[in-house]
């Protein structure tokens, strides 16, 4: 390296305005570390030549690796108008805005470089960790195993096609989907830390820190690992080497995403032992971290979407439904009553419900189901009344079908997909004898408690309090107008503080509500086996406790954005 140094130097002592010289002095300054120089180098070989794809290119791997990402995507996409065909270019600008939370010009980027290379199975991979991050799980999972029909051997493409299952949830798949990537790659931290998660999903704790621990001896400056143990359990002042760890971690120079998990432990650490400053401080830097990453938050888009939805979908809608002849094979809507749904705002304790519910020896639960997000979308972009009939009985037979075939035997399938408010009126009109669970919690505690939490599926709303509290307002009003328009009796109203408050009676009402005779496993829920992939997996598996009612208390001085629910009457 030293000789060739000397020998591009000395290129440009002869001729200072060689535009290959500097850009081959540049490649030895860039492997060899030197950054700022690198640049340098690379600027002076466009300066000469401004038509030199190349050095614009590495140009930017220079900016990147200086952390001036915005910087290098103009320098990629210089390389890419100069040389529109140049894969590694538009592979380097799709990672550029992806970091900077462009996603559809990512995406669209990533698409492009697939068009100039189809049979990459890095730029499959990679497309398909994007459309993970943005919640995009199957068609992530079908970029990940696409990846790995072209290299099977990719152990990258294993580790995210098991995380794209654990998000699914489907942890057995997940689990076996990152030991074969373990096979390929012992120590590959990404398979060993979704592993750790998969276990923590089935409630084998013990397995997941395992996990996270081997992780943490490979890597002793992980934040996934780091962070991860900090899940498991609550902590308490005794887990002070844990805060030194992630202190020191948290202080070296991290990407946004990494640093913000370990803000969001931090920050549940301190909560644990009630030090509530720095807990706040802590979740304050994370949520500023994970909204660089990701799309900004566009409020109104909401609100239209909400004024729509009550505006079309209302009693006189409802009432057409019932009566307006298709010539649909699957006939008028079901009468199926195995379809129970659980909604309301994250963290509003729809997964504790769901954990009782699934508790009965008659009743399955099926998660989080995406089932209806999609069949909405269809339905309201039909052209007419007649095509919209025909689309939603032909949904209620394939999603009654798909219920069938996750639980043969279960008098009743409990679809846990909080986001289903925004659909209610047409699960409703397509299946009016399924029953709804309506989780209401406290305005305030239920948005503090998602700004706190590391979601792992990209919802725009959840990092700022501003925003939150405007989508709440959306989804209060929203399901007010579902009350006034269903019949009585479909909607079951469950205040999260009298559930915990008093399990054993808001337990006997939501099983009669769905038509099922009492049982007292449903006492038990925190026994149960079964897999939950929601943050609250170690809470759900514990006995019932009042600790996290009016939490919010402890967090008054920085309540400001959220005082207007209260005004507005969403409590």
């Amino acid at each position: 390296m030293e000789e060739a140094l000397a020998s591009y130097r000395h290129a440009l002592a002869l001729d200072p305005g060689l535009a290959e010289a500097h850009h081959n002095l540049g490649t030895v300054l860039l492997e060899t570390g030197h950054l700022d120089e690198a640049l340098d180098s690379f600027r002076r070989a466009t300066a000469a030549n401004p038509a030199y794809a190349d050095a614009h290119e590495n140009a930017g791997d220079a900016l990147m690796q200086l952390g001036r990402v915005d910087e290098a995507v103009v320098s990629y996409e210089r390389a890419l108008h100069i040389r529109p065909d140049r894969v590694v270019a538009c592979h380097s600008l799709a990672n550029a805005l992806a970091h900077l939370g462009r996603i559809e010009q990512a995406l669209a980027a990533y698409r492009r470089a697939i068009a100039l290379d189809p049979n990459c199975a890095e730029l499959h991979n990679n497309l398909g960790g994007l459309l993970r991050a943005c919640g995009r799980l199957d068609e992530a999972a079908a970029c990940f195993r696409h990846a790995l029909e072209l290299d099977p051997r990719l152990a990258e493409a294993h580790a995210n096609l098991g995380l794209a299952q654990r998000l699914q949830s489907r942890p057995r798949e997940a689990q076996a989907s990152c030991l074969r990537a373990l096979e390929l790659r012992p120590s590959y931290e990404p398979a060993l830390t979704t592993l750790a998660e998969a276990y923590a999903d089935t409630g084998d704790f013990a397995g997941a820190e395992r996990c996270f621990r081997q992780v943490a001896a490979i890597d002793r400056d992980s934040p996934q690992a780091c962070a991860g143990l900090s899940r498991l359990r609550k902590m308490t002042p005794r887990d002070s080497d844990w805060l030194g760890d992630a202190q020191r971690i948290a202080a070296l120079p991290l990407p946004p995403r990494q640093e913000a998990c370990l803000r969001y432990a931090m920050g549940k650490y301190f909560d644990d032992i009630a030090d509530f400053e720095h807990a706040f401080d802590n979740f304050r830097r994370a949520n500023e971290l994970t909204k660089c990453t990701r799309p900004a938050h566009q409020p109104e888009a909401m609100t239209r979407i909400v004024d729509r939805i009550i505006d079309a979908e209302d009693g006189e809608w409802l009432r057409r439904t019932r009566t307006t002849p298709t010539g649909s094979p699957t006939g008028p809507p079901s009468g199926s009553e195995r379809a129970v749904f659980i909604v309301g705002m994250l963290r509003s304790g729809t997964t504790l419900a769901e954990q009782i519910l699934a508790a009965h020896p008659q009743v399955f639960g099926a998660g989080e189901l995406p089932f209806w997000g999609a069949a909405a979308d269809a339905v309201r972009s039909a052209p007419n009344d007649a095509v919209r009939q025909f689309r939603l009985e032909s949904h209620a037979v394939t999603y009654l079908d798909s219920l069938a075939s996750l639980a043969p035997g279960a008098v009743r399938v409990v679809d846990k997909m909080p986001g289903n408010f925004l659909s209610l009126g047409l699960i409703h009109a397509a299946l009016p004898k399924a029953r709804v669970i309506h989780l209401r919690r406290h305005p305030f505690d239920t948005c503090l408690s998602i700004y706190f939490q590391h979601l792992e599926t990209a919802l725009s709303y959840t990092n700022d309090l501003g925003d939150l509290a405007r989508y709440y307002i959306d989804y209060a009003r929203l399901m007010e107008h579902w009350h006034s328009t269903f019949p009585s009796g479909v909607i079951l109203d469950v205040p999260y503080e009298a559930l915990v408050q008093d399990p054993e009676t808001w337990s006997r009402r939501m099983i009669e509500h769905i038509g099922l005779p009492w049982d007292r496993c449903c006492l038990d829920f925190h026994s149960s086996p079964r897999t939950v992939i929601t943050a609250s997996k170690w809470q759900v598996r514990q006995p019932i406790t009042t600790a996290a009612v009016e939490r919010w208390r402890n967090y008054q001085a920085h309540l400001g954005p959220l005082v207007g629910l209260l005004a507005r009457d969403c409590a």
